[in-house]
């Protein structure tokens, strides 16, 4: 990993230092480095309109593809010579036969397993790189209501779905807990505190603190709670987040299953590095059933750091 410039006396609030130190122990410096490092540029395939084989052929000349593990269409990508990292000019990606997405980001739809005709939900969707995948997945068939609360997001959005082509899909601009519609998949991918994206966003070590993480967990209370209702019974949804927090992950999947007998955390299969759950933190002890969660520190696979849960309704 290579460090990005100027990050060396970069300022780390006490607070930060001790949670995290709290919560990794001796990995602490490991995920300070990694979090400081540069982010390895990573596409999707768009399979609505070109094939893997394809698309490596088009690119193969000039980049290099290293096939991520948990996603068949997902790689990492680098320019051959590294003269390049300007993947977002590409021909390629005017047409939509790939999305600039981010590695760990491709997590949710994959454990989700979306399929042709099924009635999916995409909570808080914009800008469309979840949406545009479940539509791959889905080839085009069923439907996806794509929302978001943010009508300054709604433009890129709808811009992302055009160039994907993803028919399949209706954009609706509403707040995610006012939904009451009934879903086979729910995809949440809830607003956060981002302490994954440190490496993608350097602010969010300054704007963090405890009270702002509070703050959001209610809202995340509010999203899981109102997803849930809407589901169908023998549903699947998943719960994701780019933060580390556990507040925002375990905190939300443990209130959760407290709340709702009939909600059923499954197992995530997926080949990819991860590490143990948070069971217990600032004085309150999870149920034990959020094991089955899947907690990512950035530092274990280079990339941003994740949480992902895969919920069923019995």
């Amino acid at each position: 990993m290579t460090r990005i410039p100027g990050t060396e006396d970069i300022e780390i609030k006490k607070s930060f230092e001790e949670r995290y130190k709290s919560l990794l122990g001796m990995d602490y410096e490991n995920f300070i480095e990694a979090s400081l490092s540069f982010m390895r540029k990573s596409i999707r395939v768009n399979t609505l309109k070109i094939s893997v084989e394809n698309l490596k052929k088009r690119l193969d000349k000039e980049w290099e593809l290293t096939e991520i593990p948990w996603c068949e269409e997902g790689f990492f990508i680098e320019h051959r010579k590294q003269e390049r990292r300007d993947i977002g000019n590409l021909i390629e990606h005017s047409l939509g036969y790939f999305y600039v997405q981010e590695a760990a980001s491709m997590i949710p739809p994959v454990v989700l397993e979306a399929k042709p005709y099924d009635a999916v939900l995409d909570m808080c969707s914009a800008p469309g790189s979840k949406t545009t995948q479940l539509a791959a997945m889905m080839k085009n068939k069923g439907a996806i209501v794509s929302n978001d609360s943010d009508y300054k997001r709604m433009a890129p959005l709808s811009l992302n779905l055009q160039r994907a082509g993803a028919i399949n899909t209706v954009t609706t601009l509403m707040e995610g807990r006012f939904f009451k519609n009934p879903f086979d998949k729910i995809l949440l991918d809830a607003p956060c505190s981002g302490t994954g994206t440190i490496r993608k966003s350097l602010k969010t070590l300054k704007m963090w603190n405890p009270d702002m993480v509070r703050r959001i967990a209610g809202t995340q209370r509010q999203l899981i709670e109102t997803a849930f209702k809407c589901l169908k019974q023998g549903g699947i949804m998943t719960y994701s987040t780019c933060t580390l927090e556990p507040e925002e992950n375990e905190g939300i999947i443990d209130f959760l299953l407290n709340k709702y007998d009939n909600a059923k955390l499954e197992k995530i299969n997926l080949n990819i590095k991860h590490g143990p759950v948070i069971k217990e933190f600032d004085g309150q002890i999870y149920n034990k059933k959020v094991d089955k969660c899947l907690r990512i520190w950035p530092y274990q696979n280079d990339t941003c750091g994740f949480f992902v849960a895969k919920i069923k309704k019995e």
